[in-house]
């Protein structure tokens, strides 16, 4: 189970917390740090919204339906990745709200 995490973020820090509140052994993956992970990119680019529009600038426009558009922008461009995510056994859910990750813990 891997969360894309960044710390600086309140949401991100939420879901956090709830995974170590219920003491789930979980990969904190500083993705800013790190990038994305390249095992992981097919998961991501399922998820609706997965972009972070408010981060965007006027040269990185995309058209939301083309999978290697998105995949070489996140790629290239990390921060614009929605925060938190949760991947669990080939899927992922965004925390927004903090507790939607809890719908891939069902099975924990």
């Amino acid at each position: 189970m891997r969360l894309y995490h960044n710390p600086r973020c309140s949401k991100s820090r939420e879901a956090f917390s709830i995974l170590s509140k219920m003491d789930v052994e979980f990969e904190d993956y500083r993705y800013l740090d790190l990038g994305i992970d390249t095992d992981d990119f097919d998961i991501l680019l399922q998820l609706k919204d997965v972009i972070r529009i408010s981060d965007l600038d006027s040269k990185n426009s995309f058209d939301p339906n083309d999978k290697v558009e998105l995949r070489k922008l996140l790629f290239d461009n990390p921060k614009l990745l929605q925060r938190p995510i949760l991947i669990h056994e080939g899927n992922a859910v965004i925390g927004r709200p903090p507790e939607q990750i809890l719908t891939l813990l069902h099975e924990v």
